[in-house]
């Protein structure tokens, strides 16, 4: 059984950084494309970042030119570095890595941000 471990969530002013990290517990194969989503209080659960296979990314309009994604396959884990923050950027935050068959889901981490 796959399991995806998330860390790096915690408590930050506004303008401040973060660095989100998904670790598979261990190697899957024909991953497709790893994201993340975000679910704040009250709202659906929305997209924030995905990277394929082939390195090509895609963010949501909210956080795009603050956050990054990318990925080290070596260590079979997904990353997102999350600059200038912003309260409405208070979330929990969920990863998934992507087969043709399976998603594989994180357990989510707590972001907040404060004013």
């Amino acid at each position: 059984q796959v399991q995806l471990v998330e860390s790096g969530g915690g408590l930050v002013q506004a303008g401040g950084s973060l660095r989100l990290s998904c670790a598979a517990s261990r190697r899957i194969l024909g991953i497709n494309a790893m994201g993340w989503f975000r679910q704040a209080p009250g709202k659906q659960r929305e997209l924030v970042a995905t990277i394929t296979t082939g390195g090509s990314t895609n963010y949501a309009d909210s956080v795009k030119g603050r956050f990054t994604i990318s990925r080290d396959n070596t260590k079979n884990t997904v990353y997102l570095q999350m600059n200038s923050l912003k309260p409405e950027d208070t979330a929990v935050y969920y990863c998934r890595q992507s087969t043709s068959l399976y998603d594989f889901w994180g357990q989510g981490t707590q972001v907040t941000v404060s004013s």
